[in-house]
Parts: C-alpha cells; sequence; structure tokens
C-alpha cells in the first residue's frame, strides 16, 4: 500500500482512494447549512410562481454538493459520474414533463 498526494494505492487491485481532508467535510457542511438558510430565507418571500422554482434550484445545488463530496462522486471513476449524471439527467426530464403537464392545464375550469 503507498500513499501518493491523497491517493492510496492498494498492492492486490491496485485500486485508487482519496483520501478527504476533514476541512472539506467541513466547508460542505457550512455550504449546505448556508444553502439550508437560503431556502428558508427564500420562502418568506413572495415571487409568485417562482417559489418552488428557486425553492427546487438550491435543492438541486444541495444535492450536487451531496452527491459530489460526501458519495465521493468526484473522486470516482468516469463510468461512475456518468451513471449520477445520467440520474440527474433523468431526473430533469421528470420535473420538465411534470411542469409541462402542470403549466398546460385548464386553470380555472375545474
Amino acid at each position: 500500500m503507498s500513499e501518493q498526494n491523497g491517493h492510496v494505492e492498494h498492492a492486490e487491485g491496485g485500486h485508487e482512494h482519496h483520501i478527504v481532508s476533514p476541512t472539506v467535510y467541513i466547508v460542505v457542511f457550512l455550504s449546505l447549512l448556508v444553502f439550508t438558510g437560503l431556502t428558508v430565507g427564500a420562502s418568506y418571500i413572495e415571487m409568485g410562481v417562482f417559489n418552488p422554482i428557486a425553492a427546487i434550484a438550491i435543492a438541486c445545488i444541495k444535492m450536487v454538493l451531496v452527491v459530489l463530496f460526501f458519495m465521493h462522486v468526484k473522486y470516482s471513476t468516469r463510468l461512475t459520474m456518468l451513471t449520477v449524471g445520467c440520474g440527474f439527467f433523468m431526473f430533469l426530464v421528470l420535473i420538465g414533463m411534470t411542469l409541462a403537464d402542470y403549466i398546460s392545464r385548464a386553470w380555472g375550469r375545474w
């Protein structure tokens, strides 16, 4: 087992593990707290139809931080990144289809 530049390589399989410093976790945690505060603050501001859009945008930013750092996708293989990216793209497609259905409803006729 050898360690170099934050990467640990095992002799058996040659698989690298990235060592993340606790400082990175603290910064990400504090960022998540700030974005949670932004979500709460945005809920008190009347933005009309943009309230859910702002909440979803902030939630997406928080999701990206969690996926990249706490799930270690930032330091994973490209195949893992592609898989996570496809899942995020599918999430956006489903949200878009839901919003398209919601917007196209006949307002006031129900």
